[in-house]
């Protein structure tokens, strides 16, 4: 009957003194505090901003591929040995001393269009990215939103545990009242003592159940375990709900998911990236033609002109030129690379056609269960009305002695029953309509459960 609704839980792990400041000072937390404090603890949003800026900085590394390069070279050295004096006309012995330097440029003309692809390359990278913090976002709120519907959820199934064994107890009383004067057999007493003793179990366990899914909800919103936080019930209009399923077409749904789900978005991105990498591979088979530069200039303590006349006027060396590289073979490297990068991208291709027919078949079984858990809602609520006119009817009789405890306990089994399955079937629906929304990805940040 309590068969949970899905859960889906996600494991982090940051500092406790970190996460407390993140928390409302009063300790009270909406479902709209939960959803800006698992984003606010998130690591895995955190690593998916990080990857978004590492895109960019690489966006910026191959626009600075088309400017030109420049380098700057200063060496000194010192000769020792023998060398032919044309001043006295011997050989001697002597030491020179040498500085020189130069400055040189590059710049790039053509590269098989190498630079142009590496870029759109890099900035479908980086478009990809954002797709997928956008993905790792709607991920939080919906597994945010779930454990705290689940959390929710407990705490209904515990508040109608309570309920019935406050009844059940004054009913022993009763029973126990009328066995003292002889109208009930004592096993009336008994019967109804082991009631309440069932119904005791069923607190406990309904107790242990919502601390469960309390942890599980602190553990998602990475916030301290010892604090004493104060989850508050948000309102919810079973009508309302009941009336969006109208608006719903399964077509519209389908489209809509098809051209919004961001993870979608992201693999289309990555295959642009790709392509457009096989491309600058393919470019490094052709030849490349670059412009360079370079001014230069010597002194040497062997020549007697002092250091400004030599190194700023007399051995300046100016060059300029071009350079064409045409490669002949490179160890089949290039074209293993573009093999392999072809094959990269038809896998790619196949992976999205695999995820946009799964992304269909999520929406159809997520519309399907969504259509089948409104009308179990429905169900549900009749079948509460009926089992508490019921409850009712079987506790006046058993009071004027017209029915049996046997008969008031199976009543009151049944609407217990019928509490617990209205219940659980709202926040299927609460929980199928966000499911839904996750799946054709139009999870907000702020979120509504009617």
């Amino acid at each position: 009957m309590r068969k949970g609704i899905l859960i889906i839980i996600v494991g982090l792990s940051l500092s406790i003194a970190a996460q407390a400041q993140t928390v409302p000072d009063d300790r009270n937390i909406s479902l709209q505090d939960a959803i800006n404090i698992a984003l606010e603890n998130s690591s895995q949003l955190k690593v998916a901003g990080n990857n978004v800026e590492l895109a960019k900085k690489q966006v910026l590394s191959e626009k600075a591929d088309y400017l030109p390069s420049l380098r700057a070279n200063v060496s000194g050295s010192k000769n020792i040995g023998r060398n032919f004096n044309q001043d006295i006309g011997e050989i001697v012995t002597e030491t020179t001393n040498s500085l020189f330097g130069n400055l040189n440029a590059d710049l790039p003309i053509f590269s098989g269009l190498e630079n142009l692809h590496s870029l759109r390359s890099s900035q479908y990278d980086e478009r990809s990215s954002e797709q997928n913090q956008e993905r790792v976002r709607e991920n939080i709120i919906f597994n945010t939103a779930s454990n705290y519907l689940q959390f929710i959820l407990n705490k209904q199934f515990l508040e109608i545990d309570r309920e019935n064994l406050a009844a059940s107890q004054k009913t022993l009383e009763q029973v126990q009242a009328q066995v003292e004067v002889g109208s009930r057999p004592t096993v009336d007493l008994y019967n109804q003592e082991a009631t309440v003793a069932n119904n005791e179990l069923a607190v406990v366990n309904s107790e242990n159940a919502l601390q469960s899914s309390r942890l599980q909800l602190i553990q998602t919103l990475q916030i301290d375990p010892l604090e004493d936080y104060q989850f508050e019930t948000p309102e919810i209009d079973s009508t309302t709900i009941r009336t969006n399923m109208a608006g719903y077409e399964l077509d519209q749904l389908v489209s809509t998911a098809l051209e919004n789900r961001s993870d979608l978005q992201s693999e289309r991105f990555n295959i642009q990236s790709l392509r457009h990498q096989l491309s600058a591979t393919r470019g490094s088979l052709y030849p490349s033609l670059s412009l360079s530069g370079s001014v230069g200039s010597r002194y040497s303590d062997g020549i007697p002109v002092d250091f400004q006349d030599q190194f700023f006027d007399q051995n300046i060396q100016r060059s300029i030129g071009l350079s064409l590289s045409i490669p002949i073979f490179g160890n089949l490297n290039t074209r293993t690379s573009v093999q392999s990068q072809q094959i990269n991208y038809k896998n790619a291709k196949l992976n999205l056609e695999e995820t946009e027919l799964q992304v269909i078949q999520e929406v159809n079984q997520a519309y399907n269960d969504y259509k089948s858990y409104t009308q179990q809602l429905e169900s549900s609520e009749k079948a509460l009305r009926a089992a508490e006119r019921s409850y009712v009817t079987q506790k006046q009789r058993y009071e004027v002695g017209a029915g049996t405890l046997i008969e008031l306990s199976d009543a009151n089994a049944q609407y217990v029953e019928a509490q617990a399955s209205r219940v659980q079937a709202l926040f299927r629906v609460i929980f199928q309509k966000k499911l839904l929304d996750y799946y054709i990805g139009k999870m907000d940040q702020t979120v509504s459960l009617n």
